[in-house]
């Protein structure tokens, strides 16, 4: 038999750590694999905004293994069929998008958990388990489960207090874009409206006692973030870097 896998990213929240992440939204292994030897503490796999599949991500968890980094999983919903799909896989960390309420929170508690606490399908031979060699996987598969929930609307940071009160949510991620969008702010998150709502979420977020989480590309106001309390926060992309070092390099001899 062998041991269920240690959620480190799990723990280190708890412990009140921050991590330091990075998103993925380009879908290949290959990539996963490069990235999860980069030096970050967590890197978030896409498949919300992402052309993937449910065999593409396990293929990518199984090359992210090379590497340190926690891997974190984005489903496209919250939808119990794919988020049971997604935990079999092996995602043990999962970001759930465009949580509005408590109701949705406890939702998504539900499909991580096995009844009777839950209503996640039993299967005994998945690779989660270890394909039913990790011991008494079914009794404490809960332990190192990590859920994230987002907040990304005005509607649902005003019930970012009723939210965190939800057992089984381990953290509270915003997001800017979105957030910017439900504002009136379409693509533009750092609308002085936008930052004062982000920052004041931030500091509801911890005085419940939960992590707060958020991504932003621009160094300053990722310290800035952190500064005000979020525990994890992601700094940049695969796809952002890619685009900006190719068109910066381009620039360089053709300008």
């Amino acid at each position: 038999m062998v041991e269920i896998p240690k959620n480190a990213f799990k723990q280190a929240l708890r412990e009140g750590r921050q991590q330091i992440g990075f998103w993925s939204t380009i879908p290949d292994p290959y990539l996963t694999e490069i990235l999860s030897g980069a030096g970050f503490d967590w890197l978030l796999l896409d498949s919300e905004h992402s052309p993937t599949d449910i065999r593409l991500m396990m293929l990518q968890l199984q090359a992210g293994r090379a590497g340190p980094s926690t891997l974190i999983v984005r489903p496209q919903v919250n939808d119990p069929v794919l988020i049971k799909q997604y935990l079999d896989i092996g995602a043990q960390t999962l970001l759930l998008p465009m949580i509005q309420s408590a109701d949705e929170a406890r939702a998504a508690v539900s499909a991580m958990r096995y009844p009777p606490a839950g209503i996640r399908g039993v299967a005994t031979m998945t690779r989660a388990s270890r394909f039913g060699r990790a011991e008494n996987y079914l009794q404490r598969a809960e332990e190192e489960l990590c859920l994230l929930v987002q907040v990304e609307s005005k509607e649902a940071v005003e019930q970012i207090e009723a939210i965190a009160d939800v057992d089984g949510v381990d953290g509270i991620f915003i997001g800017p874009s979105d957030l910017a969008a439900s504002l009136g702010h379409r693509g533009d998150p750092f609308h002085p409206e936008v930052v004062q709502t982000i920052e004041a979420a931030i500091g509801r977020i911890t005085a419940t006692g939960k992590p707060a989480g958020i991504l932003t590309p621009n160094v300053e106001f990722a310290q800035r973030c952190m500064d005000l309390g979020t525990r994890f926060t992601a700094v940049g992309s695969d796809m952002g870097l890619l685009l900006n070092g190719a068109e910066a390099l381009a620039q360089k001899f053709t300008d």
